[in-house]
């Protein structure tokens, strides 16, 4: 089943849900279920749902000193053609600080103005 297949086959809460992950970028699960105004258990049925169908990624997590999930959107849903210059990905992605007077920078510039025209 395609990806937009399994969105078509959601019910109402599970859109608002998936929407909410996706908007969100990564939601602990006990703050996924509050948000969406359902409870818990519901809340959780509808993370596994989204879960079997490829549609988010499900990860043990401690929040709070709790035992929780993180739910993130899966990879495929990230668009990362907005840190892309040409082929060139963004100097400001890494760890270290990006000096904009530095060549890296200045040419991932050119890059993106080149793409405009």
């Amino acid at each position: 089943m395609s990806a937009s297949d399994a969105e078509a086959s959601l019910a109402e809460d599970e859109l608002a849900g998936l929407e909410l992950v996706r908007e969100t970028g990564g939601i602990h699960q006990s703050d996924f279920w509050k948000e969406l105004d359902v409870s818990s258990r519901k809340g959780s049925r509808i993370a596994e749902k989204l879960e079997d169908l490829g549609l988010i990624e499900r990860e043990d997590a401690v929040y709070n000193g709790h035992n929780t999930y993180f739910l993130a959107p899966t990879a495929k849903d990230l668009d990362f053609a907005l840190l892309m210059a040409g082929d060139m990905l963004s100097p400001f992605i890494g760890e270290e600080e990006i000096d904009p007077n530095s060549d890296a920078f200045t040419q991932w510039l050119m890059n993106l103005a080149y793409e405009e025209y």
